[in-house]
């Protein structure tokens, strides 16, 4: 992922503290934020989140609070002016990385 955005000529900052949920592309002077997601942790509906069998209540309040969380954390980010994509894992593979390049450069590129 950094590489790619890299290779696109943009200039990044990883992991800025100060930003609501610490994200993981931020590039200040766009005022744009990307956060790269794992499917089975923050719930992508994509299949590859499947709750484990076993501890069946424990993983899905956890993995519940995962999502709120993000939520949350898009929100106050947004409220700060700032724009947000996140970039899920099934979305990196070699089938998809095309479209997914594609679709990080609009988003970097848009005016406003």
């Amino acid at each position: 992922m950094r590489r790619l955005v890299s290779a696109m000529g943009f200039r990044y900052r990883l992991h800025v503290r100060s930003l609501p949920g610490t994200p993981d592309l931020v590039f200040h002077q766009l005022c744009r934020v990307i956060n790269v997601s794992g499917c089975f942790w923050h719930m992508h509906g994509c299949g590859r989140c499947r709750i484990p069998a076993t501890r069946r209540a424990y993983w899905l309040a956890k993995l519940e609070r995962n999502a709120a969380r993000d939520a949350r954390n898009r929100r106050k980010l947004r409220r700060m002016g700032w724009s947000v994509l996140t970039v899920w894992e099934c979305q990196l593979t070699a089938k998809r990385i095309g479209r997914t390049t594609e679709r990080i450069g609009a988003f970097l590129r848009r005016v406003g």
